[in-house]
């Protein structure tokens, strides 16, 4: 990149068409699939693009664009690093400060010092990352490559979150404009949509909203809610990651309890049945007009809708969220 000595200005040129074009491409891709195809079939325009597609995502000054972005570059990045060989991937983690070597037994790949083992399965859900689960030798973490390629992707997206929390301070080509422009209105036209696929796939009930965490306990303790209390509490729970099966058994507590009944109507609040629309939970304003709402907190007071609550909550628990500092 450095000796091709390119100014801001050269990108307004139409000889750099093509990359503007694949930089557009890749953020677009990002948008609306959240991930991002392998690679332009000429190098030199998949290199180029890469950084100009980071000049147009800091351009937007988006910060939920922007971690969209950088997850969607880490998806491709994994995609890649699994098919690399031993060598390859030790490389890369090198270059990320790992203190990591080739096992020394045939079933796992590689060693991995647990503190960078720990820093990049924080936001991991899955039982099989918590340390309790892995094999553990000298402090060393044993991964398979493919193991190790998923640990990379997320110091990847780290790493392009980085570089996209620095402030641009260019002024761009109305060429660049145009791009960014157009990208904008497709992200704001997809936004909804996009917040209600980026909730984690695993429940946390700890991010529950005050209505949501009464309802919930309502039902455990097998006390009767409103009809709108349950489609609330069944909506919320099947957009949170709930599946069908666990929210009709969380309904046996219910002394009129219809398994056939409650089955139809969580599976239609799905999207499973009828319509085919998979339905969210009603505005706050709705909730309290009814009598759901058992009260606001600081964060209610800050959002208009449960799962804009569930999502705000679940960002603080991850930013509160220890992380094992580096030896």
């Amino acid at each position: 990149m450095k000796t091709l000595d390119l100014k801001i200005t050269d990108l307004a040129s139409p000889e750099y068409g093509q990359i503007l074009n694949r930089a557009e491409k890749r953020i677009e891709e990002a948008i609306l699939y959240a991930q991002i195809s392998q690679q332009h079939p000429n190098q030199e325009i998949e290199i180029l693009s890469f950084p100009i597609a980071i000049m147009m995502i800091s351009a937007t000054n988006d910060p939920f664009l922007k971690r969209r972005y950088a997850l969607a570059e880490a998806k491709r990045a994994y995609n890649s690093l699994k098919l690399e060989n031993a060598e390859k991937i030790i490389t890369i983690a090198v270059f990320f400060n790992w203190k990591i070597k080739l096992a020394e037994q045939t079933t796992t790949d590689y060693a991995l010092n647990f503190t960078d083992y720990l820093r990049n399965t924080v936001d991991f859900h899955e039982s099989k990352w918590k340390l309790v689960n892995r094999a553990l030798q000298n402090g060393e973490v044993h991964l398979t490559r493919d193991e190790a390629a998923r640990l990379l992707a997320e110091e990847v997206r780290r790493h392009i979150e980085k570089k996209l929390e620095a402030k641009l301070e260019l002024e761009l080509p109305q060429t660049i404009i145009d791009h960014v422009e157009r990208l904008e209105q497709l992200f704001i036209s997809r936004k909804g949509k996009i917040r209600l696929e980026t909730l984690p796939k695993e429940v946390v009930t700890n991010a529950f909203p005050p209505c949501i965490r009464q309802l919930y306990s309502d039902v455990q303790s097998g006390r009767h809610i409103s009809h709108i209390g349950r489609f609330t509490l069944t909506s919320f729970l099947i957009q949170s990651g709930m599946t069908t099966e666990d929210v009709v058994n969380l309904f046996r507590t219910f002394s009129d309890f219809n398994e056939r009944m409650t089955r139809y109507q969580v599976e239609h609040i799905a999207g499973g049945r009828g319509s085919r629309t998979k339905y969210i939970p009603p505005r706050c304003d709705t909730l309290r007009t009814h009598g759901v709402c058992p009260g606001m907190n600081e964060i209610c007071r800050k959002i208009r809708h449960p799962l804009a609550y569930y999502r705000r909550k679940l960002h603080i628990i991850k930013r509160e969220t220890p992380t094992a500092p580096r030896t």
